[in-house]
């Protein structure tokens, strides 16, 4: 994704959508690596539930087998430039953190270029909903969530919280913590390669982007950078954190070394985890936001 300056060469747009192109796939092809090798230990999934009419409504819940009354929930949602992934490529998600006590919900979404914003971030407040009016069905406990979410996801996951026209979350007091993973929260979309086509071009970015529409919470915000994110710059967590703590939120900017945009996310594996500090670092925010 763009996400870096608001005006840019052509040559570097094109330089940026080729570096996109070239990364996704081999991340693609990641993903099933590493879900053929997870553990599937420690919990049982609930695969396809459908939060709503759309086949791109479902959501996949991953029950951990630890015993704990009231167990946290983790929402995911993925990235992909709005246009692209499937929760089914994030079994790895569900894996990792399952594994650690808390049950975890992966949700899809509705994708560009059909579908443009906010019909995504209107999905994640449905299928919120949905989990909280449904949690005794769902064997889930929605007392204390955490939204977290990667690249485009984590632009999701802010919105459904900082958004012009506010959303009617039934169980927004229950959110405790957003974790943004490489999230763009202050760019301008206007002809950008990658992302263009998730966006009304006629909306200036100002009316849309969550850094515009911060309000006073108690949530705690952890804004997860990577050291050599070639694809979202550092800013976006930058701007955020300040518009944040300018209005007395809680936000921390936590750098996670030796990752780039897509390792970020794949380092949270199981597989993977004890090579990068991304989980330890996950699970510690996750502990104090709770604790």
């Amino acid at each position: 994704m763009g996400f870096k300056w608001s005006t840019r060469r052509v040559k570097d747009k094109v330089a940026l959508a080729r570096a996109m192109y070239q990364e996704f796939r081999p991340y693609d092809v990641g993903t099933y690596a590493v879900n053929h090798f997870i553990a599937k230990t420690g919990y049982r999934m609930k695969a396809h539930i459908a939060y709503g009419d759309s086949l791109r409504q479902h959501l996949d819940l991953y029950l951990s087998d630890q015993p704990c009354q009231g167990r946290p929930l983790i929402v995911f949602v993925h990235g992909g430039a709005w246009s692209h992934g499937h929760k089914q490529d994030y079994r790895f998600v569900g894996d990792a953190f399952a594994c650690e006590g808390y049950d975890v919900a992966i949700i899809n979404y509705h994708l560009a270029p059909t579908h443009i914003f906010p019909t995504s971030v209107d999905d994640l407040a449905l299928a919120l909903n949905y989990l909280h009016a449904q949690q005794h069905q769902l064997e889930i406990v929605t007392q204390n969530i955490i939204l977290m979410g990667h690249s485009a996801g984590a632009f999701n996951v802010m919105s459904v919280l900082y958004r012009a026209q506010a959303y009617d979350l039934s169980c927004r007091e229950q959110i405790r913590a957003v974790i943004g993973l490489a999230g763009p929260y202050h760019f301008d979309y206007k002809d950008d390669p990658l992302c263009a086509d998730a966006f009304d071009q006629q909306i200036h970015y100002a009316q849309v982007m969550p850094y515009y529409f911060v309000e006073k919470n108690a949530v705690r915000h952890y804004l997860f950078v990577a050291a050599n994110d070639k694809i979202v710059h550092p800013n976006n967590a930058l701007d955020f954190d300040r518009a944040l703590k300018a209005i007395g939120n809680h936000s921390e900017i936590i750098n996670i070394a030796r990752t780039g945009h897509i390792s970020l996310m794949g380092s949270v594996a199981r597989l993977f985890s004890r090579y990068f500090s991304t989980k330890k670092q996950i699970l510690a925010a996750l502990e104090r936001a709770l604790g």
